[in-house]
């Protein structure tokens, strides 16, 4: 078999093995192991687990820009300053969104934890809110994680909403932001 045929073949198999995983579950490891099964090939091997290496950052960074894309559909979330951006005239949101100073969700690089997963912000050390696929639904997870064995796993203590429920929470956040000032008033 001719050597580019075959990659393509290596490369075809990799990502529709990708494609049909759970990549919050699926190691490079797995894929490859899949891969070299189901094409009755030793994938394991230097230059070969470079190349599966490659396929698989590739596929990776793909999926990141969907998934940039995705973010996109969801307000900025910021914990500091929060009521400086919603005192500010529209007019200085949109220059600076289109060059000006501000730190927004655009400008910062995007992180991923140890399962791809996206992290959207980061509430404290331990808490995260996440943007990821469950079950073929898309999530925004605000939970707590705990470390084991030197990665940080998330706990069940937190909530996971659908991108329905995300938009409902959001709606009423200015109902919650106004209940809260009024909370403080009466301290």
């Amino acid at each position: 078999m001719e050597e580019e045929e075959l990659n393509r073949k290596i490369e075809a198999a990799v990502v529709e093995i990708l494609r049909e995983s759970d990549m919050s579950s699926t190691s490079e490891s797995m894929v490859r192991s899949m891969a070299s099964k189901r094409l009755g090939l030793d994938l394991s091997g230097g230059v070969r687990k470079l190349f599966v290496r490659g396929i698989v950052e590739s596929f990776l960074e793909s999926q990141q820009s969907e998934d940039e894309e995705a973010v996109e559909d969801f307000p900025a979330i910021s914990l500091k300053g929060e009521e400086e951006s919603a005192e500010q005239p529209p007019a200085d949101r949109e220059e600076e969104a289109e060059g000006g100073s501000s730190t927004t969700r655009s400008r910062r690089p995007k992180e991923y934890d140890d399962q791809g997963v996206l992290i959207l912000c980061r509430l404290s050390n331990r808490r995260r809110v996440t943007l990821q696929d469950f079950k073929g639904k898309t999530l925004v997870s605000i939970r707590e994680y705990y470390r084991k064995d030197g990665k940080e796993l998330p706990s069940s203590k937190g909530i996971s909403l659908t991108i329905e429920q995300w938009q409902a929470f959001r709606n009423a956040v200015p109902n919650i932001t106004a209940a809260i000032k009024k909370l403080k008033g009466f301290d």
